[in-house]
């Protein structure tokens, strides 16, 4: 019988990339469902129990850790993400495979060779080792927890039937656009889904400025702030022509500019 797996990540264009390329390294492998958030993928992964699950750590409903933390079954974890080095350490350690974001096929193919010899049910000592982990990650990233938090580095923005990935330190400011948000850099604009309120918590805020409900700038980039007729703030960006309202409950920020 050919080994199952379970693909889980929030973007859907992500997810298939990884579907099609691990298919092509192992064509043997049967991948039973790709899901886009955690709670399916857990249920998903109850119904079928598959060998195998490919979790990213960063999903709405349960992230990738939640769900392996809930696991009761033998199944071999491989988690894709892009977080910080202390979850990588920690996952080492564990002997649990991780796939760093963007993942090549070079490094696709040292998990798909690991999961090989891994496959067959998982030693007591293999599931305590990986529950630590989990444990230890979800302990290093509570919110009583001082510890250096993992901001975002790239954002994935789909154009097409493709991914781009941007670096976060390149963006000039996010700006929420109807359903979407626009990532703006100096080049131009993409869009992406994840709303305002979600991006605040996962961006640097030394870095990153929430100047209005529907807006946050790269404060590096900012060059000059002024008031106009009516007394608003408004922000020049560096390379880019438009200037952005600060509402009022946010000027503050800018007072000695």
């Amino acid at each position: 019988m050919n080994p199952t797996a379970l693909i889980a990540d929030d973007e859907p264009l992500l997810a298939a990339d990884l579907k099609r390329r691990i298919a092509s390294l192992w064509p043997e492998l049967d991948i039973l469902a790709v899901c886009h958030d955690g709670v399916d993928a857990l249920a998903r992964l109850e119904r079928d129990k598959p060998d195998i699950a490919f979790l990213d750590i960063r999903m709405p409903g349960l992230t990738g850790l939640d769900v392996a933390a809930r696991l009761d079954f033998p199944c071999c974890i491989v988690f894709v993400t892009a977080y910080d080095q202390h979850a990588v350490e920690a996952f080492e350690r564990a002997a649990v495979d991780y796939v760093l974001k963007p993942a090549d096929d070079a490094r696709l193919a040292r998990t798909v060779e690991r999961l090989r010899q891994a496959l067959g049910e998982p030693s007591a000592l293999e599931r305590k080792r990986l529950a630590e982990a989990v444990a230890e990650v979800l302990g290093k990233v509570s919110p009583g927890n001082t510890a250096q938090p993992a901001w975002l580095k790239w954002i994935r923005a789909s154009v097409g039937d493709s991914v781009r990935l941007v670096p976060v330190e390149d963006v000039r400011y996010f700006q929420s656009a109807d359903k979407y948000t626009s990532v703006v850099t100096a080049a131009g604009e993409l869009l992406i889904r994840t709303p305002i309120r979600e991006l605040i918590e996962q961006l640097d805020p030394e870095a990153f400025w929430q100047v209005h409900r529907g807006t946050i700038v790269n404060a590096k980039y900012v060059t000059a702030a002024r008031h106009d007729e009516s007394g608003r703030v408004l922000l020049s960006v560096r390379d880019r022509p438009e200037q952005l309202t600060v509402s009022r409950g946010y000027a503050h920020l800018f007072k000695q500019m």
